[in-house]
């Protein structure tokens, strides 16, 4: 079986309360409960890895990512699903939206609620970031 792999964006910027990260809530009633999420996706047949984040990340929040460091990935402890992600400043003039049927919140998020809303498995992506933004 291959393996799974979903690609996603970690954007930030700084905003009234510090440094806040673009965070989406997967839709559906069934995740009411769940987590929170970096914008990401499986890539398509022959899509690169950035490519695949940066049309994930338009497509569920509306924003065009510009340039993207590569954060590493993780595993994810339950599915092992691999998730990598890719970061970098959000545009100045974002203004994120639920443009997919996928999510029903696509908002930036100050960086000690985004540590308390973000997937356990992430959590990692943060504290990457963190080494980059610091």
């Amino acid at each position: 079986m291959a393996e799974k792999v979903s690609c996603g964006t970690l954007l930030h910027r700084l905003g009234s309360h510090g440094v806040e990260v673009l965070l989406v809530h997967p839709s559906g009633n069934y995740n009411r409960k769940k987590p929170w999420s970096i914008p990401k996706g499986l890539p398509d047949p022959g899509e690169s890895e950035e490519a695949a984040a940066r049309r994930e990340t338009q497509e569920e929040t509306g924003v065009i990512a510009g340039p993207l460091t590569l954060l590493g990935d993780t595993v994810y402890l339950k599915s092992r699903k691999r998730v990598v992600c890719f970061a970098g400043p959000a545009p100045s003039d974002a203004a994120p939206f639920c443009a997919s049927w996928e999510v029903d919140r696509a908002e930036f998020v100050p960086w000690e609620e985004a540590r308390k809303l973000l997937h356990p498995d992430q959590q990692v992506f943060l504290e990457r970031l963190k080494s980059l933004v610091a």
